[in-house]
């Protein structure tokens, strides 16, 4: 392994970037995670490099700290051993500098971003989408994709304005899901809603002028939910493109959800017809 102890270095400082900016991130076709979770469940062939804190590797070396995560162990000394992938011993000050959370969990890793088309969105059979119009919510959107996977959706489409899925924030909330959940970005939403009723998927959005509730409608076809910035709700445009408008059960003086919150009580009820 080689070892990096300067804060000046190039690849130190190229990987701080790519952390803290997006335009640097899309630059460079990568994004980075955190995290022994992360780490493990990586795909080999999307990761491109490693970086390794000084007091997570001496933990590992010691007998203890071997037996507490032999398999953490093991898959960087095979990737660092066969050299397959360029792994790193940074000191914990050189981690923290490229690492978005202040107490890292000693490994960090840069991974080839994904691209899927909305192509292959579409074309499953009876496909579950999930529509994402300017969410601004890193949390949310990374919540979305986990509890996604867990609903079996297809994929996401996102607007072009929605945060940046690759905001470390954002990976840290999917849990992994990211590794797994396919999603595009929309340069034009309303020709994607247009194609998506092209291809028989009917669009519900969660709307205000919903008359009936959202467990009243059959979402084993293609289906399409349609979620709002977390401010503002839909855009009016987008709203009207939608086939079906409908509601959720809301008690108390409430007016709305959390966008993450009404994204997975309409993804599991689409999941729960499914099953």
């Amino acid at each position: 392994m080689e070892r990096i102890t300067s804060l000046s270095n190039n690849r130190i400082k190229e990987a701080a970037l790519w952390s803290a900016k997006a335009r640097e991130r899309r630059k460079a076709d990568v994004y980075l995670v955190e995290g022994r979770k992360m780490f493990l469940e990586a795909p080999e062939a999307e990761l491109q490099e490693i970086f390794v804190a000084d007091s997570l590797w001496e933990r590992l070396e010691t007998e203890e700290g071997a037996e507490l995560d032999a398999q953490l162990k093991k898959r960087l000394r095979e990737l660092d051993a066969e050299g397959r992938l360029p792994v790193f011993l940074v000191t914990d000050e050189v981690l923290r500098k490229i690492a978005d959370t202040q107490t890292p969990q000693g490994i960090v890793c840069v991974l080839k971003q994904k691209h899927y088309t909305l192509e292959q969105l579409i074309t499953k059979k009876n496909p579950l989408l999930v529509v994402l119009e300017d969410l601004q919510d890193p949390g949310n959107l990374g919540t979305i994709l986990r509890t996604g996977e867990g609903a079996g959706i297809t994929g996401v489409i996102m607007s072009k304005d929605t945060v940046d899925l690759y905001n470390p924030k954002t990976i840290r909330a999917t849990m992994g899901s990211v590794y797994r959940v396919p999603f595009v970005y929309a340069e034009d939403l309303k020709q994607v809603l247009a194609t998506l009723k092209e291809a028989g998927i009917t669009s519900y959005a969660a709307h205000l002028k919903g008359t009936k509730y959202y467990d009243s409608f059959d979402f084993r076809k293609g289906t399409a939910f349609l979620i709002g910035n977390e401010g503002n709700g839909l855009q009016t445009e987008t709203a009207e493109q939608a086939d079906v408008y409908l509601k959720i059960p809301m008690e108390g003086k409430l007016e709305s959800l959390n966008a993450a919150v009404a994204t997975s009580i309409l993804m599991y009820e689409a999941n729960r017809q499914r099953r």
